[in-house]
């Protein structure tokens, strides 16, 4: 017979939220004090000039004729660029392109906004570590982005400098905009970030309301099309963006039905690892069942493009070489060729809660940061390829 006392489970899982609460909010007030907010590192000019896609001579040729923002000169006579001075240049050098859209590549008239999905309802997928890295790769490329956390977990948002326990106290999701009583324009629940071009929706645990509202207003015949709210909702800032990233929740729920609904481009994420790929055959499987539903409601459940991102990747782990190989042969092309490589550079970025385009290089053998940027810059080359195809361009 056992003599240990009973645990009020409950009280157990309160106390032990609110030690861990406050643990993550003294870790943040270390790495960001209260009276700091969060800023993007300053680039080479080497850096600068592949955003830019001109040789750093160039820059040089440019910083001395005193064309341009003024870069910041270090100590050892090396010139650092800062995103806002990224983006200043593009608009300078857009001017004198030999075509539209070389400096600046965003739409142009007729051309739809891109909302991509970020998904899979297995955690540890990647699916968060892809969509950020994606949202900061096409601002700093000179895309409007508009990157939403529809998902409660809501690191997409801490990634970003803002902390979804603390900061968020009164709504600010897009729950907000999406609610069906008295939902607020969506305007109200963007947020400007220190990266130029990329404005956040965060998220917090609030978006949950969305799941245990809408089986109620079924009931009620209150919600009407309720997968068309993210879509309704975002087509009000329609204008504004080019691209929307949207890094869904790690569930086929409302929110989910509702992001697909809104998506012009799908991005899968896959670990290669058998239970993984076991795990995304039923995803695969719900969500045609309920892209089903939705379409035999009304819908229009077709999307511009669908993609397979390999995450995790390890290429000298043969068991996974063997499913990579097995998913190309199943999918083709709808796997991207680039993979997002494991690494350490990007894992331990990830603990102080920063991409790969915000941590200093400095911090990691530079091996192991450009072998992992070069993956990174690979795979979301492609994801613009997409989207810049989608718009008609690249032949052009």
């Amino acid at each position: 017979m056992s003599t240990q006392d009973p645990e009020d489970i409950n009280a157990v899982i309160r106390q032990h939220s609110e030690w861990l609460a406050a643990q993550l909010h003294a870790q943040r007030e270390s790495l960001f004090p209260p009276n700091a907010s969060k800023t993007m590192r300053k680039f080479t000019s080497g850096e600068a000039a592949n955003f830019l896609g001109v040789n750093d001579s160039y820059l040089r040729k440019l910083h001395l004729d005193g064309k341009g923002p003024e870069p910041e000169v270090s100590a050892g006579n090396r010139r650092l660029y800062s995103a806002q001075n990224v983006q200043d240049l593009r608009v300078l050098l857009e001017k004198t392109a030999r075509k539209p859209g070389d400096y600046l590549p965003g739409r142009r008239d007729g051309d739809h906004m891109q909302i991509i999905g970020v998904m899979n309802f297995k955690g540890g997928s990647g699916k968060t570590t892809t969509s950020a890295h994606l949202a900061q790769y096409l601002a700093l490329q000179g895309y409007r982005v508009l990157g939403v956390d529809l998902d409660p977990q809501a690191s997409f948002t801490a990634l970003h400098g803002v902390q979804p326990e603390t900061d968020l106290p009164d709504g600010g999701t897009l729950y907000d905009a999406i609610r069906y009583d008295d939902p607020e324009p969506i305007q109200n629940v963007i947020r400007k970030t220190y990266i130029p071009n990329l404005d956040l929706i965060p998220g917090n645990l609030e978006l949950m309301e969305f799941e245990h509202d809408t089986p109620r207003a079924l009931a009620n015949n209150a919600a009407g099309l309720f997968f068309f709210r993210v879509k309704e909702a975002l087509k009000a800032v329609d204008s504004v963006y080019d691209v929307v990233i949207i890094d869904c929740p790690p569930q086929l729920g409302f929110l989910t039905m509702s992001a697909l609904s809104a998506a012009t481009g799908v991005l899968v994420t896959i670990h290669p690892e058998m239970l993984d790929v076991m795990s995304m055959s039923q995803f695969l499987r719900m969500t045609a069942d309920l892209m089903d539903v939705i379409a035999d409601s009304g819908a229009d459940m077709t999307h511009d493009w669908m993609r397979y991102v390999l995450t995790r990747y390890e290429p000298q782990d043969a068991p996974q070489n063997r499913i990579v190989a097995f998913l190309r042969t199943m999918y083709g092309d709808k796997v991207l060729n680039a993979p997002m490589l494991k690494s350490t550079a990007i894992s331990d970025a990830g603990l102080t809660k920063q991409t790969l385009y915000e941590v200093e290089r400095s911090a990691f053998t530079r091996t192991t940061y450009d072998r992992a940027l070069e993956s990174l810059n690979a795979l979301n080359g492609e994801v613009e390829e997409l989207i810049q195809k989608t718009w008609g361009r690249r032949d052009d």
